[in-house]
């Protein structure tokens, strides 16, 4: 059976567009399209669709209402469709938190011709966002544990040192809010993280911003030639591939703009081959929801080095493409829920004396 979509937008022309695009492909069928969440909330109940596509600016009730709304009471995967998803990495990363499987940015400039050569783009994520498994919003919306235990600047400065282990997180479709549900829980004396991201570069530095915002940890967006610091983490840029280069005692930051690997720059599979050839057994590997494989040929070649591996179950990711590939080729030593990764990685962390 084809995938029913509706599609919420307040442009005519956007909802004319998104229609066509949509339903030139016959794996879906437009089951309608609404001018705004109002108008959505009926059409829901009437049409029962598998997958919504969502503007975030729209009258009587603006987009980001409208999905915290529904992922309390009616979870269902969306798709946002906005020309803030692009400029405003903000609004797109509060959807993302709020439950939005993924997102596609509108074209800047003649929407039409734009938008038709993003049409493969946006078929594959509605593809994957129908059959992910969204959860239900908790209402009262707490911080993340670790949010308000940030470590004090002179205790910081004790953890200023070189370390000779490194944790490498890879993660896509999800991955914003699984990185951050681990983040949140670890120490702030954690070995030093490198982090790839599938994420377009308008939103790393923010996505970090968030990060460090919402863990004990100090998180940031990766520069070239930052040293990895026990208490730290470093997000890849979303326009440069992240690998680690050893320095002596040290682990180095090094930035690439070579072309993209697994259709992805960043690509999990550069950091973790970087991991892999520089630091073996001395690093610990952890594979997060995502779409696609990239990443489980080079956890495995992690593992086969000596280091502990980890991939996340299927039961908790949002898309079991990535981890579920890598525990295919038999990469990942450890399968673990998504709450129980951060006690995993400190366990794998820790080294016989």
């Amino acid at each position: 059976m084809p995938i029913k979509v509706l599609i919420v937008d307040d442009s005519a022309l956007m909802r004319k567009l998104l229609t066509e695009i949509i339903g030139a492909d016959p794996a879906f069928e437009v089951v309608g399209a609404a001018a705004d969440p109002l108008i959505a909330r009926d059409m829901i109940k009437a049409t029962s669709p598998d997958v919504l596509t969502l503007d975030v600016e729209m009258p009587r009730m603006d987009g980001l209402t409208f999905l915290r709304n529904l992922m309390r009471l009616r979870p269902m995967p969306v798709v946002m469709v906005s020309s803030l998803t692009e400029r405003g990495a903000e609004a797109t990363l509060s959807a993302l938190e709020l439950g939005a499987i993924d997102f596609v940015a509108k074209p800047k400039l003649d929407l039409a011709h734009g938008f038709g050569a993003l049409g493969d783009e946006l078929l594959a994520k509605l593809k994957v966002a129908a059959r992910a498994r969204p959860v239900a919003l908790v209402d009262h919306q707490a911080p993340r544990a670790g949010a308000d235990h940030r470590p004090a600047p002179a205790a910081r400065q004790l953890l200023r040192t070189t370390t000779d282990l490194v944790i490498a997180i890879g993660a896509s479709t999800g991955g914003t809010e699984a990185i951050a549900s681990v983040l949140s829980r670890l120490p702030p004396d954690a070995p030093g993280i490198v982090i790839a991201q599938h994420i377009p570069a308008e939103f790393s530095r923010r996505f970090a911003e968030r990060l460090h915002g919402c863990s004990a940890l100090t998180v940031r967006e990766a520069r070239d030639g930052d040293q990895v610091l026990i208490g730290h983490a470093y997000v890849a840029p979303g326009s440069h591939h992240l690998r680690i280069v050893r320095q002596g005692a040290r682990y180095v930051c090094a930035l690439g703009d070579d072309p993209p690997v697994n259709r992805h720059r960043p690509s999990v599979d550069v950091l973790f081959q970087s991991v892999a050839e520089h630091a073996g057994a001395n690093a610990v590997g952890l594979l997060l929801t995502g779409m696609g494989a990239d990443g489980a040929a080079e956890l495995l070649a992690m593992r086969e080095r000596g280091a502990p591996t980890i991939a996340q179950d299927q039961a908790s990711s949002v898309v079991w493409g990535m981890p579920g590939e890598a525990v295919k080729r038999g990469a990942a030593t450890h399968v673990v829920a998504l709450d129980d990764v951060p006690a995993r990685l400190m366990a794998s962390a820790r080294r016989p004396a």
